[in-house]
């Protein structure tokens, strides 16, 4: 069985995006009871958009229902059920194992899956989980290719799932406290204030007690820094790895992250597990998509020490975002002709595309037209808009520029 790329969709445009770009199945919240609250998440009034999209791909929908139930939330879901059976969710993604009993008696024919949000680290746990009637379990990052490896020998019938690239908690697999002490948002109900990414100024330096001269390394610009973040997880040069330890399916992590940053980062690793001859073009496109500094996380130590670098630039330790998300290309309506969706202002200059299989078309005659068909210099959001161009140009394909300077964004 072929490894399963797992992608986030944070709202039905990067539902559509994610299975363009090479998904196999996609990740999404219902309005409630989703640990990204702030993603978008869908609504009843897109069911049947939803429906009609899972119809059209045949990919596979999971349900991100993995927030820490109170007494509430608990009733609220019971009576839920119907408006619940609406959606054509493959699986339900949890980590309260009091949903189970609920789930299983009025979905039996849809799959169960550990969130990592439940930190199953081991074989025992694993078992236990299969036992209550979990299909799959999704590791806590702290697992090791070595963990992985032994936990699946262990227990062969088992799917396991492992986040592969995106942020990473300051705390074990999003059991943290700080966003809700600092910002009064809990991180455990689906409202993280991603405190962690903040930046801070240090009025004494950080040493411990036992270990006088010994001091936490501390990284400062601007007289602030990020002490408390940690760096993103990317594993892109690691496939081989992570299928031999048994791994059935990769997860990119980012309901709360653009478009664009859906785009780019699935094809990456559709054409990295593919072993597509042009990996290394689109993997280029992790090191100019919004992100912090790269590492390998846990996979192969018991810590964050193996750095993952483009050696055409510097390390940076905040956030690097090197290209500006403009839209996205419509349906084509005359010759060379095409609607536009608008994001961004957009101007001829600097003009870029990117497509599913397509890893970069720019430098072609370009004529932008407003919504009356008249030239015009540039497009701004919220107008309509059109392209015309000798660019080999299909619906879908993303438009971009280059920041200028490629800045570092705090």
């Amino acid at each position: 069985m072929a490894i399963e790329l797992l992608s986030p969709a944070g709202n039905c445009e990067k539902l559509r995006t994610a299975f363009s770009y090479g998904a196999d199945a996609a990740y999404m919240g219902m309005t409630e009871f989703s640990l990204r609250r702030n993603a978008g998440n869908f609504g009843p009034d897109e069911i049947e958009k939803v429906r009609a999209l899972k119809k059209e791909t045949g990919k596979k929908l999971y349900c991100t229902m993995n927030i820490l139930f109170h007494q509430d939330q608990m009733e609220r879901i019971h009576t839920m059920a119907d408006e619940i059976a609406l959606w054509p969710f493959d699986a339900f993604i949890i980590s309260d194992i009091g949903l189970v009993p609920f789930l299983r008696k009025n979905f039996p024919g849809r799959d169960l899956h550990l969130s990592t949000q439940a930190s199953c680290l081991n074989s025992e746990a694993v078992k236990m989980y299969r036992d209550m009637g979990f299909r799959r379990v999704i590791l806590g990052r702290e697992a090791s290719l070595d963990d992985i490896k032994r936990i699946k020998d262990a227990v062969p019938e088992m799917e396991l799932e492992a986040f592969v690239h995106g942020a990473m908690c300051m705390a074990y697999s999003g059991r943290c406290l700080l966003s809700a002490h600092l910002a009064g948002r809990s991180g455990n109900q689906g409202d993280c204030s991603h405190t962690c990414r903040w930046n801070y100024r240090l009025h004494y330096a950080i040493e411990e007690e036992e270990r006088p001269g010994v001091y936490y390394p501390i990284s400062e610009d601007d007289g602030y820094t990020t002490i408390l973040s940690s760096r993103d997880l990317c594993m892109i040069d690691h496939i081989d790895e992570l299928e031999n330890a048994g791994l059935s399916s990769l997860k990119i992590e980012g309901r709360m992250k653009s478009v664009y940053y859906v785009a780019v980062v699935t094809r990456a690793y559709r054409k990295a597990i593919d072993r597509d001859r042009d990996a290394a073009l689109y993997r280029q496109d992790l090191f100019d998509v919004s992100h912090r500094e790269y590492t390998t996380g846990f996979f192969f130590s018991h810590g964050p020490v193996d750095t993952v670098s483009d050696v055409s630039r510097p390390t940076s330790y905040g956030y690097e975002r090197n290209y500006l998300y403009l839209g996205s290309v419509g349906k084509k309506i005359g010759d060379d002709t095409y609607e536009l969706d608008i994001r961004n202002q957009i101007k001829p200059d600097g003009l870029e595309f990117i497509g599913p299989d397509v890893p970069l078309l720019k430098d072609g005659d370009i004529t932008l037209l407003d919504g009356e068909m008249n030239e015009t210099g540039q497009l701004d959001h919220g107008k309509p808009g059109y392209i015309r161009t000798s660019l080999p140009l299909r619906e879908g394909y993303i438009m971009r520029r280059e920041t200028e300077g490629s800045p570092i964004i705090k």
